[in-house]
């Protein structure tokens, strides 16, 4: 059985394939693992979607075959025109990576690199920016996540919670069509999760179409367009906010999103 999504146009006159994303019964194994059983999902243009579920549900793996660092075995994938399940090369690969920003759980910064440069390193390795291009942009993004004052500082000297947001305004950097977030905020101490959560918060009213694989339920409600709720390799149910979060019929979600702590998340494995 697959379940597809497809989110209802935001006016009366958004065109029905507006959409930037698009997976069609998709199917991928690790070995004799089954990860991707059947989904179909898809994204339209300035949507956030919010991607929730237990651990091994198939999320995480989800956003990683829509930036083709996965492949699946079977199905079709569309990124604004492009079929990512046809790139079977590398370059080809990268030029849409270029295009889909993707921000993962670690930050994956350059220790040796002070945050500017941290930066300003992609569009001008990978874009060919000249440097006092990509040096202002950098600067205008830092100001974006509220880190004007450490563009000279090195990751060490930050907090997991300006590293993530220095992660973030490097994927910004390439001026990516889709932003895809990879469990954000898993590795941060509760008190940083609040800014890094803010930033993703202004991109979303920005217009930036974003798709969030996420255990932090209350933001999910708040900034999200749709919401999907995954289980087993498969989108068990999707819908408005509302409807997934507090009308929901079906007892499997009512019991996981039940399990909401004090800061509005469910832990992977915590209250199922």
């Amino acid at each position: 059985m697959t379940v597809s999504l497809d989110n209802a146009p935001k006016t009366a006159d958004s065109k029905a394939n507006d959409h930037i994303v698009k997976l069609e019964d998709i199917h991928l194994s690790f070995g004799q693992t089954q990860v991707l059983k059947g989904v179909n999902l898809t994204v339209n243009k300035g949507d956030a979607v919010s991607i929730i579920g237990p651990s091994g549900s198939g999320k995480s793996t989800l956003l990683r075959c829509i930036n083709a660092l996965v492949m699946p075995q079977k199905g079709r994938i569309t990124v604004n025109g492009t079929r990512v399940d046809q790139l079977t090369k590398e370059s080809e690969r990268i030029e849409l990576r270029k295009r889909v920003g993707i921000v993962f759980q670690q930050y994956n910064l350059f220790p040796h690199l002070t945050v500017l440069d941290n930066i300003v390193l992609p569009p001008t390795k990978i874009l060919g920016v000249d440097r006092s291009s990509a040096e202002k942009l950098a600067r205008e993004l830092l100001a974006k996540v509220r880190l004007s004052d450490k563009a000279n500082s090195y990751p060490g000297q930050l907090s997991g919670g300006q590293q993530q947001r220095v992660a973030i305004a490097r994927a910004l950097a390439m001026k990516p069509e889709l932003v895809l977030f990879d469990e954000v905020t898993s590795a941060l101490d509760p008190e940083t999760v609040g800014e890094v959560l803010q930033v993703i918060r202004d991109l979303v009213r920005d217009g930036m179409t974003s798709i969030l694989v996420t255990h932090e339920m209350r933001f999910a409600e708040e900034i999200s367009d749709t919401v999907v709720f995954t289980e087993n390799g498969l989108i068990v149910d999707h819908g408005s906010p509302e409807q997934i979060f507090h009308t929901s019929t079906n007892p499997r979600i009512r019991q996981f999103v039940g399990g909401l702590g004090a800061r509005g998340a469910v832990r992977d494995g915590e209250g199922i």
